[in-house]
């Protein structure tokens, strides 16, 4: 397996090229800007995984993809968040920030190695199809499932496991975890995202603003409608309605 890293601070690159080595992890080329990148990609053969930051010292690394056609599966290492969208749209496997996590990194090297096709040790030189990968990453029997969350608070980084959290809501064009101890966090992704980085046997969407866990369900009620409401622990702010629409959907999940 070839590894590239894209980092513009060097001693950045070095320190995740050192922790990659810990895993196992050989990094073959560190690039360190965009017109860098680019040059390399068009006179090389690309590797099977990039670990890629967005904001280069001579502007973003999604100009790269505007100039190249990329062949490669990437995983971003960034310090900013609001670029997550934009970069699950790309050949994305995992969205990483910095200060990059050493059980979150291993999670998402993990969760590429276990969606590529197995090389034959007998020839180093088979090249990994990245539309295999790109099959392998939409098919739910080998999907591995978000187990956590990094939120910013002021200028921290908090990490929120699934089990902390009581449910997922949008308001006002953003989209928060409510955990169990009464607190919200704004994420940088929508519902819609949401849907399809966790487990269904453990979330259920139960309408357009709503995502809730099978463990934060203290109670269900008949509603008005033919629909269902669904009582949380500690969430108030609004009532959580399962969707007529969704009512059969919701009661098989529960069975």
């Amino acid at each position: 397996m070839t590894t590239l890293i894209i980092e513009d601070e060097k001693p950045a690159a070095r320190l995740l090229q050192r922790k990659l080595e810990k895993l196992d992890i050989s990094v073959a080329t560190m690039l360190h800007s965009v017109e860098e990148s680019i040059h390399w990609f068009a006179n090389n053969q690309h590797p099977d995984l990039i670990f890629l930051d967005i904001q280069l010292s001579d502007g973003l690394s999604f100009e790269i993809f505007e100039k190249i056609d990329i062949q490669s599966a990437i995983i971003f290492t960034t310090a900013y968040d609001e670029y997550a969208l934009k970069a699950f749209k790309l050949n994305s496997i995992d969205y990483l920030l910095k200060p990059i996590d050493e059980d979150d990194l291993e999670v998402a090297v993990t969760k590429f190695k276990t969606r590529i096709p197995k090389v034959n040790p007998g020839n180093q030189n088979l090249q990994l199809d990245f539309e295999q990968i790109r099959q392998m990453l939409s098919n739910p029997f080998e999907k591995i499932y978000k187990k956590r969350f990094t939120v910013k608070i002021g200028q921290h980084l908090k990490v929120i496991t699934t089990d902390e959290i009581e449910c997922f809501f949008s308001e006002n064009k953003g989209t928060y975890i409510h955990t169990f101890d009464n607190r919200n966090y704004l994420i940088d992704a929508t519902l819609e995202i949401l849907e399809q980085e966790l487990d269904k046997k453990n979330f259920f969407r139960v309408n357009r603003k709503f995502i809730v866990p099978l463990t934060a369900i203290k109670e269900i009620q008949v509603y008005t409608n033919s629909r269902l409401k669904v009582i949380l622990p500690t969430y108030k702010e609004d009532e959580v309605i399962v969707s007529r629409e969704k009512v059969q959907d919701f009661k098989n999940w529960l069975s």
